[in-house]
């Protein structure tokens, strides 16, 4: 591929675990393997396999970045790129790779796609590539009925799934090669052949390559999801490796500069003569624009899209002392969640000056015996968090009622709170304490008529920049999480559901935002002021 430029001082991703190494022995085995194979399809066919930047890259940090012990780091790859840019040729390679060049004996490595046709597209390839490169010939056998390659020094094979492969177990997977995972129907084969499948073996590689899906309910948006939340630094996962490749939401979708941002191939596997071409055909044709965004830009044309635009949060950020507002008036907002999971309270400090913005001080709480579970189940900073200070824990595997009754009381004692909005399920018992101790408690429901409006006010403020934050992680994370739901009417509210993780802490915020609102400092609450804008 003549076209091509070869990579240049490579550098390791930046997803490379601080115990871990780049080996280039190891990486330049599994390049050069993949070089000795040739193309099989179109002008390419027969030509040598010469990897384009990005691909090279991607097989350099999968199978270059080693453990201490020496084997891989990665054990998950998330190849999203959008179609014609050489994805069935690369699977094709890494299959036989994992196959016949990994030195695992025995090894198992499967196929698989949402129907045996479609799994049996990178397995044609292989072949093919098998019979173009006479080392393998005289080495592999290949039984095409049976859609099986085996590779006869280890007797490791690699093998075409049928659909129906859910429903058997008993693998012991070396390599799985998932070909558009976004055309899965449900989870289960994907479960099957990645849940504990390869713990007998040292370093599994689910390798997942797909274009961009219509589905948000799919496994593949929610592999999706957690490939984006590790390239944008939400979570943390050093056997996760994410590559996405498309046009973000706000791009242009007519502009060639996008083009080439979402196609890492154009002008090699497929001409910027063709991209143009569908392009003119989707503008002409409305019906085409959602299909031309989702295969040549790879973009997810019916997901849902974060709600707070996240530099506009962090540009509210400033350097609050808590001790200079030692006895100001402020409001709170308490989310109970389960007794298992995160608690939060939100105290909204109302302006006291025409020019003074709304202030927001977060607490948190997690129980203390269920960090490391969370850490390594969610991979979310929990642990670093606590240690900065960030989130408290009570003791034990239940959040500790008790203890954050006395600590709100304590700050009763700093700050002049005049009344906790409490969500009304959940937290009956601990709204009677509070009571007891002598706070106001108001009962909030999670409905769109009290959860509409101070949720579009936050917004309101956030992008006016008339509200301040301390920069908190957890309440910056949970307010990324953010997904709304709409009604007919035009009503919103924060989904827990539709959410990707988290958000009790902004629900909190929402509910003290309100009775900051409507009663803060006095004065006639701003909701009667003006109007609230619809987001």
């Amino acid at each position: 591929m003549g076209a091509t430029r070869k990579l240049k001082g490579y550098k390791p991703t930046k997803f490379k675990a601080k115990d871990s190494y780049y080996d280039k022995a190891s990486a330049d085995f599994a390049v050069n393997f993949i070089e000795c194979l040739c193309h099989t399809k179109g002008t390419w066919a027969g030509k040598k396999f010469e990897l384009i930047d990005w691909q090279e890259q991607i097989i350099r940090d999968l199978f270059g970045v080693l453990k201490p012990n020496g084997y891989r780091q990665f054990n998950t790859a998330y190849i999203e790129i959008p179609k014609k840019q050489g994805k069935s040729e690369l699977a094709a390679a890494i299959a036989l790779l994992l196959t016949c060049g990994d030195g695992e004996e025995r090894a198992e490595v499967y196929g698989c796609a949402a129907d045996r046709q479609q799994a049996s597209i990178v397995f044609e390839v292989a072949a093919d590539m098998v019979k173009m490169c006479p080392a393998l010939a005289k080495r592999v056998k290949i039984l095409a009925s049976q859609k099986r390659i085996i590779y006869l020094p280890t007797n490791s094979f690699y093998q075409v799934l049928s659909a129906e492969a859910y429903s058997k177990h008993g693998f012991n997977i070396h390599g799985v090669v998932f070909d558009e995972l976004h055309t899965q129907p449900n989870r289960k084969l994907f479960d099957v052949m990645t849940k504990g499948s390869g713990d007998a073996r040292m370093q599994p590689l689910y390798f997942l390559i797909t274009t961009a899906g219509t589905d948000t309910k799919s496994i593949c948006y929610e592999t999706h999801q957690k490939a984006k939340d590790i390239l944008e630094g939400r979570k943390i996962d050093p056997t996760f490796y994410p590559v996405i490749y498309g046009a973000d939401e706000g791009d242009d979708w007519t502009d060639p500069k996008v083009w080439k941002k979402a196609n890492p191939s154009l002008g090699i596997t497929v001409g910027i003569d063709k991209v143009k071409v569908a392009c003119e055909s989707a503008k002409q044709n409305p019906g085409e624009e959602n299909a031309f965004r989702q295969l040549r830009l790879n973009q997810w044309v019916k997901q849902a899209v974060r709600w707070m635009p996240m530099d506009k949060w962090d540009a509210c950020a400033a350097d609050i002392d808590p001790e200079s507002l030692r006895g100001r008036v402020c409001y709170g907002g308490l989310d109970l969640s389960s007794t298992t999971d995160i608690t939060a309270f939100v105290l909204v400090f109302p302006p006291t000056a025409e020019d003074d913005r709304y202030i927001v001080l977060p607490y948190c709480w997690i129980p203390e015996d269920n960090i490391p579970l969370r850490v390594n189940r969610d991979h979310v900073p929990y642990d670093v968090w606590e240690r900065q200070g960030h989130l408290m824990t009570t003791e034990g595997n239940v959040v500790h009622y008790g203890f954050i009754e006395a600590f709100i009381e304590e700050l009763g004692k700093k700050y002049n709170i005049k009344e906790i909005a409490f969500d009304r399920w959940g937290a009956v018992q601990m709204s009677q304490n509070l009571e007891g101790m002598g706070f106001t408690v108001v009962p909030f429901g999670q409905g769109y008529k009290d959860m509409s409006p101070p949720t579009k006010e936050l917004m309101k403020l956030t992008l006016e920049k008339r509200l301040a934050h301390n920069g908190h992680p957890v309440l910056h994370w949970m307010m990324d999480n953010v997904f709304i739901r709409t009604d007919p009417a035009g009503n919103i509210k924060m989904d827990k559901e539709k959410s990707t993780e988290k958000i009790d802490c902004a629900v909190a915020t929402v509910m003290a935002l309100d009775r900051a609102i409507r009663c803060g400092g006095g004065t006639e609450s701003i909701y009667n002021e003006r109007g609230i804008i619809v987001l």
